[in-house]
């Protein structure tokens, strides 16, 4: 993964934990994707794109998204979406807001029907 990969990725997801608040769980779950990805200093910069206001600073991550991953193959997109899925259920939870956050993501990435069968299939 580049360093542009990098933070796209985590930038992604720390966007889709702030949707409820970002708490504790959300907060350790980032690190250890960091640490996972060798991307430390990426998700310091993906902190720095959001800010104390997510709300005001959404339009900038949205920005990046336009210039970096609208670029990404449609499997890289998917893949993305997927995982942040994945991570949101594994806190045991997924929130309406989170859930909302990923499907808008899809739709204006292209990817919602492929995002929607995956997410759809039997995990067992």
């Amino acid at each position: 993964m580049t360093s542009e990969q990098k933070k796209a990725f985590l930038l992604l997801k720390l966007v889709i934990f702030n949707y409820h608040g970002l708490d504790e769980e959300e907060k350790k779950i980032l690190t250890e994707t960091s640490i996972k990805i060798n991307g430390e200093e990426e998700l310091a910069w993906a902190y720095s794109i959001l800010g104390d206001d997510f709300y005001a600073n959404l339009d900038k991550a949205r920005e990046f998204f336009n210039q970096t991953i609208a670029t990404y193959d449609l499997d890289t997109k998917v893949s993305y979406l997927n995982i942040v899925w994945d991570s949101t259920k594994s806190k045991g939870f997924i929130s309406e807001m989170e859930a909302t956050g990923i499907l808008k993501m899809a739709k204006d990435w292209g990817v919602q029907k492929e995002l929607l069968a995956l997410i759809r299939k039997p995990t067992h």
